[in-house]
């Protein structure tokens, strides 16, 4: 397993060892041995998966305190571009985003730590997205950045016209709106 630091503190990208032969091949997508000798210590509760087709952009969403949580996501069909931004009120990377791109062939895994919002864009015509959460889902604690607040400037890699978004999704605050307090860590 390799992990590489991304120039924000917490995120991180993890490479997990693919073992390939004729019958195709197999991976450890998760060993809490492996990974907390690695710095990631989360508890990790609950599963989800989505699929979703070409364009679909979900985010940027997070879980207010006390239900924050932590996330390690992969791509297990398809290719999707993921963003994470730092709302972490005491970061010195405040607003600021990294972005990768997880994928089948890659087998790519990424660790987004609480204090972060988060989304995807589908950059293949079908893609099945994977992430375990260190804390359950509370609907009543959920939030959102708008994912195309201009000062953030992300590029989803999806042009603007092919994007499908939720209703919810287009209502969210920008980042200047945020509420600074909301993440004291």
């Amino acid at each position: 397993m390799n992990i590489i630091k991304t120039p924000i503190e917490g995120l991180l990208i993890i490479e997990p060892a693919v073992f390939k032969d004729a019958r195709g091949y197999f991976v450890e997508t998760y060993n809490e041995q492996r990974y907390n000798e690695a710095g990631i210590t989360a508890k990790f509760v609950q599963d989800n998966q989505s699929c979703s087709s070409y364009g679909v952009v979900r985010g940027l969403h997070f879980q207010r305190p006390p239900f924050c949580q932590a996330k390690l996501v992969c791509c297990t069909r398809g290719r999707v571009l993921d963003v994470a931004v730092d709302l972490r009120k005491n970061s010195s990377t405040f607003g600021q985003w990294f972005s990768v791109e997880l994928n089948e062939e890659n087998h790519r895994q990424f660790f987004i730590p609480q204090g972060f919002a988060h989304g995807f864009s589908v950059l293949s015509e079908v893609a099945i997205f994977t992430y375990k959460c260190d804390n359950f889902y509370h609907p009543e604690a959920e939030g959102g950045i708008l994912l195309s607040d201009e000062t953030l400037n992300i590029d989803w890699q999806v042009p603007m016209e092919q994007r499908i978004l939720s209703d919810k999704d287009t209502k969210h605050p920008l980042l200047k709106d945020f509420n600074l307090s909301t993440f004291d860590f």
